[in-house]
């Protein structure tokens, strides 16, 4: 209260009222969203019991991290506080989404140690909009399926759905492994690779030649490779290759482990998990030791 016994207030009465500054206080009545109901006599700046409320309001949408423009705008009525809280939540989104993708970034270039320039390209992997992002992958699908019609659809869908793009609200994890499989995709070897699986495939519709492609034969093989391992069955014995008949039929054991091998990339795997855990799910089991026995088994079929 003032020397003249009004409940008018001085700066440094209101600092004490309200535990804030001085000097924040002088800077927001500077800016205009705490004026000064009057002037004392001499010119000091005096506030009431409603410049109390109006300051705990400011205060509050400040630590809420709303811009002094947006706090006078809800101070003039210009709009309400409803209305400035939901475009500062799109804000806020938006700004957590990019530190998503900032984490993700550094995460994977303390990880792998990586050069300056090797940086650069991953930020900008990770910053792409989402119409650049998916042509990185129908440029990848257009190039691997180039000219080969007789493909399965099913590879195809799979494929696809494998070289997902990024959901609205990733983790780090996903941008992590999104921008790894940006690179892998683009990468000319990997597409050689990718695009002689799919060859192989092409090449086996319709023939009596299972392969690494179909659910059910790999089903299939992890059942039997995995009694045979748990059974103890040598690859080399004449049990392994009663096992492989029942897994291959009459198919040529040369023509299957070929086609075997070449699904059998370390960088098929990666991509495989990588796409899972873009589309949020469980890495793939690649089902290693079954999938070695086999290949042992077939190799035995095969030598000499």
């Amino acid at each position: 209260m003032t020397d003249d016994g009004t409940d008018l207030m001085t700066i440094g009465e209101l600092a004490r009222t309200t535990g804030l500054t001085v000097r924040t206080i002088r800077y927001w009545s500077d800016e205009g969203t705490l004026p000064p109901v009057t002037r004392s006599a001499g010119g000091y700046r005096l506030y009431d019991a409603g410049s109390v409320a109006r300051l705990e309001l400011i205060r509050t949408l400040r630590e809420l991290g709303l811009g002094l423009d947006a706090v006078r705008r809800v101070l003039a009525g210009e709009t309400t506080v409803a209305q400035v809280a939901a475009a500062h939540v799109s804000a806020l989104d938006a700004q957590i989404s990019s530190l998503r993708v900032t984490r993700a970034v550094l995460s994977t270039v303390a990880r792998r140690g990586s050069t300056a320039e090797e940086t650069t390209l991953m930020n900008k992997l990770a910053r792409l909009s989402t119409a650049e992002r998916r042509r990185i992958i129908e440029d990848f699908m257009a190039e691997v399926f180039a000219g080969i019609d007789t493909a399965d659809p099913d590879i195809r869908t799979r494929l696809r759905f494998a070289a997902a793009d990024l959901p609205d609200d990733p983790t780090s994890e996903q941008v992590d492994a999104w921008v790894e499989l940006a690179e892998l995709i683009q990468d000319p070897e990997f597409r050689v690779t990718m695009r002689r699986m799919i060859e192989f495939n092409a090449a086996d519709r319709g023939a009596d030649v299972p392969t690494s492609s179909s659910l059910w034969f790999v089903s299939r093989m992890v059942q039997l490779a995995g009694d045979a391992l748990r059974e103890g069955v040598d690859p080399d014995s004449p049990r392994a290759a009663d096992i492989v008949r029942a897994l291959i039929g009459d198919a040529d054991p040369a023509v299957v482990l070929e086609r075997l091998t070449a699904v059998a990339n370390v960088r098929l795997a990666r991509y495989r998990e990588l796409s899972a855990i873009v589309n949020g799910l469980e890495p793939p089991s690649a089902h290693e030791e079954q999938f070695r026995w086999v290949v042992a088994a077939l190799r035995a079929r095969t030598a000499g």
